[in-house]
């Protein structure tokens, strides 16, 4: 499992011209599922999502986390981030989940983020979206399990 976060001011995810999801203060997390991937890997990486001090306390540190503020999450997946781009022109997908496989394991990342009391807005799995945010910092981190 692979996910970028992104600390962000506000995001919103749109399908069609519409809204499926939109936050104010929080993290953009970017997700990608791979094949093998299972609940006790989803368990770690929402445990780091909820956990990992990314915002600032009064000092300026990065001492505080999404659960510390009281942010939001919105979660879009993200399957392009097992792209291969080493051979070729035309990245393989090869290492990232079937469908089938991902949409479960997605949902219920999604779920074990909400049980932290953390609000959670998504993309719709699987649609072709649009992305907008206001990146805070810039702060951009890469995790994978």
């Amino acid at each position: 499992m692979k996910a970028v976060l992104q600390r962000v001011k506000r995001a919103r995810v749109e399908v069609e011209g519409k809204v499926v999801g939109e936050i104010g203060k929080g993290l953009l997390v970017l997700l990608g599922i791979a094949k093998g991937d299972n609940e006790d890997i989803a368990s770690w990486m929402a445990q780091k999502i909820c956990h990992l001090r990314l915002f600032e306390d009064k000092n300026g540190k990065m001492n505080l986390s999404l659960k510390d503020i009281g942010g939001k999450a919105l979660i879009v997946s993200q399957f392009t981030l097992y792209g291969d781009c080493r051979k070729g022109r035309r990245p393989s997908f090869d290492m990232a989940a079937r469908p089938q496989e991902a949409q479960p394991l997605y949902e219920r990342l999604v779920e074990m983020i909400k049980a932290e009391g953390i609000p959670v807005a998504t993309g719709k799995f699987g649609a072709y979206m649009q992305v907008y945010l206001v990146n805070d910092g810039p702060v951009t981190l890469i995790l994978e399990k």
